[in-house]
């Protein structure tokens, strides 16, 4: 009989993973850039029961995990302003984080620091970086589809979008950005990188879907609680038929 109880816990934990994976994307629907992210399920470990001359399989329940991310390109939303860039199509900044290490993002609500450096939101400098001369402002700044960064006739650097051939492998940092990972594979510059000035890529949370998959969660939760209940019933009239 503990082997319900196992399997119904194993379910209850499945559920809990879905359920802080919903609040997560529910709590980024309004981050730019942000991709959902993607739940699996897969069965636990199955063993043969053999009792009373027949044969049985037991199972363990079910775990959940993380699996990767939506790709899905988010809503473009126009800003006006000459700094926000959004990707359409494939690709990600590349930047360089205040560690040193280099990491991805769709966020393109880029700003200028005290050196003249673009940056991210978060300060995290583009790679490769480019910088605005003393006497050029942001408001003069233009960047074509292909990535150019000008100010009037001045070429002022490019900003080259990379990819990796696997997205929903890459490691998010914690910073609204990601981390190669050996499952993710190597980035590489993408060939004909499309760009919007003056507008920032949305959230790809889908909130009615994510409403709907919660209400499913919390009712197999439910389920799986009440059945350590019905586990825990048939334990004790097992104990009270030994009295």
């Amino acid at each position: 009989m503990l082997e319900g109880l196992y399997s119904a816990a194993a379910g209850m934990s499945a559920q809990q993973e879905q359920l802080d994976t919903i609040a997560n994307d529910l709590a980024n629907v309004s981050t730019t850039g942000y991709k959902s992210e993607r739940v699996g399920f897969q069965d636990l470990l199955y063993n043969q029961v053999k009792q009373a001359g027949t044969s049985t399989t037991s199972g363990a329940g079910a775990v959940a995990s993380v699996i990767g991310r939506d790709g899905a390109q988010g809503s473009l939303q126009q800003t006006g302003r000459p700094l926000d860039l959004a990707i359409q199509g494939e690709g990600f900044f590349q930047v360089k984080l205040p560690s040193g290490q280099l990491a991805l993002t769709r966020n393109g609500a880029l700003s200028v620091d005290g050196q003249g450096h673009l940056v991210t939101a978060d300060g995290s400098l583009l790679d490769p970086p480019i910088t605005l001369p003393a006497k050029v402002s942001a408001a003069e700044v233009s960047v074509a589809a292909d990535g150019t960064v000008s100010a009037g006739a001045t070429k002022l650097g490019q900003i080259a979008l990379v990819n990796v051939p696997a997205p929903d492998k890459l490691l998010a940092n914690g910073h609204g950005g990601f981390t190669v990972t050996a499952a993710s594979g190597a980035a590489k510059a993408v060939a004909h990188p499309q760009l919007m000035q003056g507008a920032l890529e949305g959230s790809n949370v889908d909130m009615g879907a994510e409403m709907v998959t919660m209400m499913s969660t919390q009712r197999n939760y439910s389920l799986a609680s009440s059945a350590i209940k019905t586990q825990d019933q048939m334990l004790a009239i097992a104990n009270q038929l030994r009295a």
